[in-house]
């Protein structure tokens, strides 16, 4: 087969804050974690096993944050999950017979029955509950290339004062890939697509060959971009950035323009959580009797200003015409855009197109088979536009236009906006203050010898690291879980305090030491130097 004209770069960014709450039986923000494997990443797997199996040929980028990639190795949260998608399956099983006299709602039940049966077996069957086993398998075959992020998510452009708080985030995230993935991350998600000048340096100095930011930042860099968005430009040092393509990405990243908004795919808002008796449910959300969503949805979005309560039934095999339609339409509209620009051109133009994976399954219950369609009409059908990873088009042309990005964030107006306003702003001076002690610790002990207050030094890491996640901030500004973010930022930032006092006084407490070590146990190799200046 020849060539094609140019290339599709489908980017997923998937990224769950650290969210694992051992002094808990039942955790609600676990739930976060549990829908997401339920409903992304496991249809993704699933996607990726059949395409290959039939071998059609495709290729995904996808990045999994170190807080993800923790959470999902964890023995608790994977043994929480087990138990969690059990009880899902018995309540499908419970709500087709429910639903018996009911046409419409029986064929959703039994859908949903067929899902849940899906994610066990390709949790506990197939992969033996580490999920990061099969994003692993997939990179080694070669379809999917898994790519990293800061440590925690940190938004590393409010820290660009904080030269070794910027090193430790970004090597901390390179270590951990390793630990997992068992190679170098080539590439990077910086997060929130934050980029400030000099960035890339501290992703050279860990062999990080790209990374990405939002369309301004490539082109309102400081040179202008010879080929726009449609090919990366390299910094001086060597790191390449790609920008996005807004043009592909709304059309799927949109509720209002974009295909996810079509009025036959599923609705969001509206499950059986919220719908059907308080006894009948209780077993199946919280144990505190809050009524929470199950992920069983029966109706579809129906109309643009219809109420909850007048939504229409959904229709499964309605819903999967529609996701046929779509894909078809977003190859047709990226074939032209191909065609086009490779006339002006003297290498394949390459498209951009990322997005929170969250949104294909979670978000947008059709997006998975919507990826699934459209790879196969890529592969079978089309004859202009490829898909390839960043990694793949670098092999292709090693040598591109020096320039610098611009800073600047995806999110709201396009510069740091969402995670600097009026709702989140107070965080920073104490995030400051406490990567100012950070610093000073590691520098003054970087040769400590003693078991207990290398422990304690290491943990005073965590703790800063934890409270610099990004979603903290996020959250605030959207107004959703603010009472937990505002108490996940005090508590580490105090934890991180309690520590530094101690560690300052000479003094230590190995029972409050053990239960924190216990209860935020991520990065479990981290060493508390890395936040030390440069030998």
């Amino acid at each position: 087969m020849a060539d094609p004209k140019g290339y599709l770069c489908l980017v997923l960014h998937a990224h769950l804050p650290f969210v694992r709450h051992p002094e808990y039986e039942d955790s609600l923000e676990e739930y976060w974690f549990y829908e997401a494997i339920t409903e992304t990443y496991i249809p993704l797997i699933a996607m990726m096993e059949r395409l290959v199996d039939e071998g059609v040929h495709f290729r995904l980028t996808m990045s999994i944050t170190p807080p993800l990639a923790a959470m999902l190795k964890d023995g608790l949260l994977q043994q929480r999950y087990l138990r969690h998608i059990e009880k899902l399956l018995e309540l499908a099983e419970k709500e087709i017979h429910r639903t018996r006299m009911e046409p419409h709602f029986h064929a959703c039940a039994r859908m949903y029955r067929d899902k849940f049966t899906e994610a066990l077996r390709v949790f506990r069957d197939h992969y033996q509950c580490d999920l990061i086993r099969a994003f692993r398998n997939f990179q080694d075959y070669g379809v999917l290339e898994v790519i990293t992020c800061s440590a925690t998510h940190g938004f590393l452009p409010l820290y660009q004062d904080f030269p070794n708080a910027v090193r430790a985030q970004v090597a901390v995230g390179a270590s951990s890939y390793l630990e997992h993935f068992g190679r170098k991350a080539r590439g990077t998600w910086n997060a929130e697509c934050g980029y400030f000048h000099g960035l890339d340096n501290y992703l050279s100095e860990q062999d990080i060959r790209y990374f990405f930011v939002d369309t301004h930042g490539v082109m309102l860099a400081d040179r202008r971009p010879v080929y726009g968005i449609f090919a990366p430009i390299s910094c001086e040092s060597g790191v390449a950035a790609f920008g996005r393509d807004a043009e592909s990405s709304k059309s799927v990243w949109s509720a209002e323009e974009g295909y996810p908004g079509d009025f036959d795919y599923r609705e969001f808002y509206r499950d059986i959580g919220f719908d059907l008796d308080h006894e009948y449910i209780a077993p199946y959300i919280h144990e505190s009797g809050l009524r929470i969503s199950t992920g069983m949805k029966y109706f579809r979005i129906t109309g643009r200003r219809c109420d909850l309560s007048q939504k229409q039934p959904y229709d499964p095999d309605l819903a999967r015409e529609r996701v046929h339609d779509h894909a078809g339409n977003f190859l047709f509209n990226r074939e032209r855009q191909i065609e086009y620009l490779a006339s002006g051109m003297d290498r394949e133009p390459i498209i951009v197109s990322p997005y929170d994976a969250e949104l294909f399954g979670h978000w947008w219950y059709e997006g998975p088979a919507f990826l699934e369609s459209l790879f196969r009409k890529l592969h079978y059908d089309s004859k202009t536009v490829g898909t390839i990873t960043p990694s793949e088009y670098l092999e292709r042309y090693p040598i591109n236009q020096l320039a610098t990005p611009s800073f600047s964030s995806w999110g709201y107006k396009g510069y740091s906006e969402v995670w600097l306003q009026e709702n989140n702003d107070w965080i920073y001076r104490h995030l400051h203050k406490a990567t100012e002690r950070m610093i000073s610790l590691a520098n003054r002990n970087r040769h400590e010898g003693n078991e207990i207050r290398t422990r304690m030094l290491n943990q005073a890491a965590r703790e800063l690291l934890l409270s610099q996640s990004s979603d903290w901030a996020f959250i605030m500004k959207t107004r959703t879980m603010v009472e937990y973010a505002e108490q996940r930022t005090r508590d580490h930032l105090l934890n991180f305090r309690d520590l530094w006092r101690m560690l300052e006084d000479g003094t230590s407490n190995l029972d409050y030491l053990q239960d924190l070590e216990n209860r935020h146990n991520i990065f479990p190799n981290l060493d508390f130097r890395i936040y030390a200046d440069p030998a």
